[in-house]
């Protein structure tokens, strides 16, 4: 049986995860919410997402980076060179599917997900990296929070694909 595919994205009301490789918010709840979704799991990223995320292997994360750098390889880090490599590997590995990241990688998955942990930032910001458009599948909200700190209100969904 396949296992169902995740993904874990924060983004802004106009889709924006990324501007000059970094997150352009800095938000300590998101940050708790995406360590705890993902510890334990294995995690699909592209190489710039597994280069800024210094932490990624630890809290029993699997990391699994889709690059063409096979150098990237150590122990407990596996190289994919596409995204159907790197869901091969995850579902040979113990843990949920956590797809991480960045947009190339969302936008392969978009379609197949079946669930998104979504964190919207309540801003539009300019980017340069977007989360692609989800609104046109058919998803069922099945959790929802809001909060928010000094600079920011957000949204934490948990959306399930509906499928027919």
């Amino acid at each position: 049986m396949k296992k169902p595919i995740n993904l874990a994205v924060a983004c802004s009301e106009n889709r924006v995860i990324a501007r000059d490789g970094m997150t352009p918010w800095r938000i300590p709840e998101d940050l708790e919410h995406f360590h705890r979704l993902t510890a334990g799991q294995s995690v699909i990223l592209g190489r710039l997402c597994y280069e800024i995320w210094p932490r990624v292997s630890l809290d029993g994360r699997t990391p699994i980076v889709i690059t063409q750098n096979r150098a990237l390889a150590k122990p407990g880090v596996h190289i994919a060179a596409d995204v159907a490599e790197a869901l091969a590997i995850a579902h040979s590995l113990p843990g949920e599917i956590m797809v991480c990241g960045g947009q190339r990688i969302y936008e392969e998955l978009i379609d197949a997900a079946d669930r998104i942990y979504l964190t919207i930032v309540h801003v539009e910001i300019p980017g340069d990296r977007f989360f692609p458009e989800w609104r046109h599948l058919s998803w069922r909200e099945s959790e929802r929070r809001t909060s928010q700190d000094a600079h920011y209100r957000y949204t934490f969904s948990t959306l399930d694909r509906v499928r027919t």
